[in-house]
């Protein structure tokens, strides 16, 4: 899984040098794959936070659901922002 990240992550920078055109891939830091690697162990934890919720009380809960929204939402802009 974290070579798949990375790889989803690598930019492609245009370089021109002697009249030439040349794409170099720039792998990203250490900091952005700790993040997205928190960020995804966070979403699944709160998903089994979720499920149990939902199996012991019988009710959804809505906080719960609105930091699943929080973490997705950062986890595609990191993917969205970063590649840019």
């Amino acid at each position: 899984m974290p070579n798949i990240i990375k790889q989803a992550l690598v930019r492609r920078v245009k370089v021109k040098a002697h009249g030439k055109v040349r794409y170099v891939e720039e792998p990203p830091s250490q900091k952005v794959l700790y993040g997205v690697y928190f960020a995804i162990s966070a979403l699944i934890t709160l998903a089994a936070l979720e499920i149990a919720h939902l199996i012991v009380l019988r009710t959804f809960s809505n906080e719960i659901f609105a930091a699943i929204s929080l973490v997705i939402g950062t986890l595609l802009g990191t993917f969205f922002g970063y590649k840019a």
